[in-house]
């Protein structure tokens, strides 16, 4: 079945997009498994033709927000969230570490545009697609991402602003 090897084929990014969305390895992990069942059940509703890493990560999307949904509270990256290559620096390694501390703060909104647009390198129609939403949407959310965790990265207010104390 050709299908399957495409599916099969997929599983490291989702792996990756999951553990960068819920955090804890085993939370990802089952995610991972839930999404693969669901689009293993559901695969007679992929279009040939079509791309078929956006239809596996919209299923993913969809049962995330599912399980989300179920309970009744957001999910956050811990520690042990991104499997980030760092150098052997401890200014790296530490960088690495803010990275991830800042992307949790993040909106979740927000968050899983901009790893599916910059972890995933995914365009913006794919990433709207996946997630259900109008591209001008992704873009919003994406430039908002950006320049959250560029103001948070640099210590500056979540606005991105200096604020002017009197």
């Amino acid at each position: 079945m050709k299908d399957l090897g495409q599916v099969v084929a997929y599983i490291p990014r989702l792996r990756r997009y999951a553990r960068a969305l819920v955090g804890e390895r085993a939370a990802a992990d089952d995610l991972v498994q839930d999404t693969l069942e669901r689009a293993l059940n559901k695969l007679h509703l992929w279009k040939r033709g079509t791309d078929l890493r956006a239809w596996l990560f919209t299923v993913m999307h969809n049962v995330h927000v599912n399980q989300v949904r179920g309970r009744r509270e957001y999910a956050t990256l811990d520690g042990d969230a991104l499997e980030l290559p760092v150098r052997a620096t401890q200014d790296v390694g530490l960088e690495a570490r803010d990275l991830e501390r800042m992307l949790a703060r993040l909106p979740v909104e927000q968050r899983e545009v901009l790893l599916l647009v910059v972890l995933e390198d995914m365009s913006y129609e794919e990433a709207a697609t996946a997630l259900g939403i109008p591209i001008g949407t992704v873009m919003s959310r994406l430039s908002r991402a950006r320049e959250k965790l560029r103001a948070l990265m640099e210590g500056l207010p979540a606005s991105g602003r200096l604020q002017v104390i009197k």
